[in-house]
């Protein structure tokens, strides 16, 4: 699928409800996963997509037409919606799974979003999404996604420039090295980094407006996806705590410690 025939770009930000950066995980009580009757929130590198599709708009101006949130999730997920949308989105689409389903694998996600692309009337030519959920650390989708649809990417952006009239984005990421810019085709699939941007809170006017606009519903059975997982998770466990550490009066007391630890002290 390519880019809009005329150059307005239409842009397709993917969400996700994860627990609440600042709550401290806890496993439950079956050691099947974590505990997850705590708060929610929108994960804080999705939130930093949203900012940035908000942002492109307010520097392309009218050069911008849409900009559509999404997520796949329970019947709450839909709040965290509302909050993307409230942030400056224009319409959204709920993927809604049971509250008891378990949670999708990245290559499930990518699959479902490759689906709701193929099925904008008007096109995709701008995937912005978080570099990674805080809840599993995967880092996958988006690369998934790119891979899936044969489209241009660039992940773990620190700046962001689209040229719609040239319908390139160039993408300045980090690298161990220091940082890297590419000069991508559209469409294109940007991941985002925490230096990326500072979310805006959204203003209660805002947070008004939201609540009348459209959110479209979708069940996976009408994609055609099957979310089922391809991994099984056997226990979940805290790590040991850890022990305390102790003070030496001198060097002979440190040496004669790690010999007792197993630590020779010899030189390699």
């Amino acid at each position: 699928m390519g880019p809009s025939a005329v150059r307005l770009l239409n842009i397709f930000v993917p969400i996700k409800r994860a627990v609440d950066y600042a709550v401290k995980i806890r496993v439950n009580p079956e050691q099947t996963g974590i505990d997850l009757n705590v708060k929610h929130s929108m994960n804080p590198f999705d939130e930093i997509a949203v900012e940035e599709a908000v942002r492109i708009r307010e520097r392309l101006k009218d050069a911008v037409k849409s900009i559509k949130v999404v997520t796949i999730g329970p019947p709450k997920s839909a709040e965290t919606l509302r909050t993307a949308l409230a942030m400056g989105a224009d319409s959204a689409i709920h993927v809604e799974i049971p509250e008891s389903a378990p949670a999708p694998e990245p290559l499930g996600v990518a699959k479902t979003l490759r689906a709701l692309i193929e099925r904008q009337k008007e096109g995709v030519d701008v995937v912005i999404m978080g570099k990674q959920a805080i809840d599993d650390d995967a880092g996958q989708t988006g690369q998934m996604l790119a891979g899936l649809l044969g489209w241009s990417q660039a992940t773990f952006a620190s700046k962001v420039v689209v040229d719609p009239e040239q319908k390139v984005a160039n993408v300045t990421r980090e690298i161990d090295g220091g940082l890297e810019e590419l000069r991508c085709k559209l469409p294109v699939i940007i991941t985002t980094d925490l230096r990326l941007n500072e979310p805006r809170y959204a203003s209660l006017p805002n947070i008004m407006k939201a609540k009348k606009k459209p959110v479209e519903k979708l069940t996976t059975a009408e994609l055609g996806i099957d979310l089922t997982p391809r991994l099984e998770t056997i226990k979940v466990t805290e790590p040991p705590k850890r022990v305390g550490g102790g003070k030496v009066a001198n060097v002979d007391e440190l040496l004669a410690k790690l010999k007792e630890a197993g630590i020779t002290g010899k030189h390699a």
